[in-house]
Formats: structure tokens, C-alpha cells, sequence
């Protein structure tokens, strides 16, 4: 008989049930070391950031994994790499000082393997971060030119934005909104650690009087786009 996913749900539980997570029979200090211990190894076994609730999985019910975190840290503070907040978990990743050491190992340019977003897009994808959900013409509006399809579906096939709610406008448009992988690209844990947008202004870094002008956002609209 095939197996169901309750059957499934039963069987994960019951593994689970198999790891002691309290360890009561150890002393407060080995006990300690021991979580530690299996919360590095999830996260270095995960490919992708992993979650306060997934830790929660091997250490005990009281177990502070915020204080966990810290001394693992604390512990990799020699190390090349480090354990960061990304995309709403954590995750092991090299430190930025050793890239071009990396690079020259295995004979790769800096961001090989992904496509480098032009300004345009760029600038889109900043748009869509600070200001989601938006639709499409929305950001049009924004730019003060057609923001194409093409555009859209680059930072699409990149994951770094997915569809988000309809709006509530006539034709109940998509709107647009960042993804986790988008966290994860630019080592951010939640988008409240985006730089504030006035600040950028004061800073120099970014006008939005330019980007209103649109003599910056040349590739924004396709040849033969059409809404």
C-alpha cells in the first residue's frame, strides 16, 4: 500500500521523537555545547537560510537559540567565515574579506554564475523593494516611461521578484514584491534593514528628481512592448 502523507507527517514525527532535544541527563554546560553543536551543523548541512523554527527541532523547548547563535559566533569570530541573519534564518557564509582569494582559487570573476543587472533594472528592483506590493504601471508612472515585460521578467528569472497580491484597481492588476532569495542576494534578513530612502537622498546616493526626469532609464521600455 502506498504511503500517505499522514502516514509521512507520522513517520518525521516520530524520528524526531527519537533525538533527545532536553538532555537532561547532561551537566548545564555540556548540554549547552551539545546544542550548539547540532544548531552549526543544520545550518552548515542547509543550503538555504534556516529557520528559528526548524532549530527548534533539536534542542530543548527552553533552549534560548537567539544566545546559541551569539556563542557560535563569538566562536567563528577567527574563522574565514561566519554565521549571518539572511532572508529570515541564518546561514553560513564566507567572509566578503576573502572574495578575491576565492575567486583566484577556482579562476571565477566576482558574481560569475548570475546575471549582473543592468541599471535599469536595478533601479526597478530598488523601486519594487521599497515600495511593494506595485503593480507594473505603477512603476511606469514612477519612471515616467514604459517599464517592459522583458524587465520585469529578467528580475523574475533571477527570483529576486515574484507576483504579489492583485491590486484593488480597475482590472485588478499583479503587483510585484521581493523574494526571499532577494534577501538572500543582497544579505539582508528582513526589508526593514533596507537603508532608508531619505537617507539615501541626504547622502547623495540616489535622486529621485532623476529618476523622475527619466534621462536615466533609457532600456526601461521594449521596442514592441504592449500592456
Amino acid at each position: 500500500m502506498a504511503e500517505t502523507a499522514s502516514d509521512e507527517r507520522v513517520k518525521k514525527n516520530v524520528q524526531r521523537m527519537l533525538v533527545d532535544t532536553e538532555l537532561e541527563h547532561l551537566p548545564a554546560e555540556l548540554r549547552w555545547r551539545e546544542w550548539m553543536g547540532r544548531v552549526e551543523a543544520v545550518i552548515f548541512a542547509a543550503g538555504e537560510p534556516v529557520t528559528r523554527s526548524l532549530l527548534a527541532r533539536v534542542v530543548g523547548k527552553n533552549c534560548n537559540i537567539e544566545l546559541i547563535i551569539d556563542d557560535i559566533r563569538a566562536e567563528l569570530a577567527g574563522r574565514p567565515y561566519e554565521l549571518v541573519a539572511v532572508a529570515g534564518g541564518w546561514q553560513h557564509r564566507t567572509k566578503k574579506s576573502y572574495g578575491d582569494v576565492i575567486h583566484a582559487a577556482f579562476d571565477t570573476a566576482a558574481g560569475e554564475g548570475a546575471k549582473e543587472l543592468n541599471q535599469s533594472e536595478a533601479l526597478v528592483l530598488m523601486c519594487i523593494a521599497y515600495f511593494q506590493p506595485i503593480t507594473r504601471g505603477e512603476l511606469s508612472s514612477f519612471f515616467g516611461k514604459e517599464v517592459s515585460r522583458d524587465l520585469i521578467g529578467v528580475l523574475r528569472g533571477q527570483d529576486l521578484i515574484a507576483s504579489g497580491p492583485r491590486s484593488p484597481q480597475p482590472g485588478a492588476p499583479y503587483t510585484y514584491v521581493t523574494t526571499k532569495n532577494f534577501l538572500s542576494q543582497f544579505g539582508l534578513d528582513t526589508l526593514r534593514q533596507l537603508p532608508d530612502f531619505e537617507a539615501l537622498e541626504d547622502a547623495g546616493l540616489l535622486s529621485k528628481e532623476k529618476l523622475l526626469a527619466g534621462d536615466i532609464m533609457p532600456e526601461l521600455a521594449g521596442a514592441h512592448d504592449e500592456e
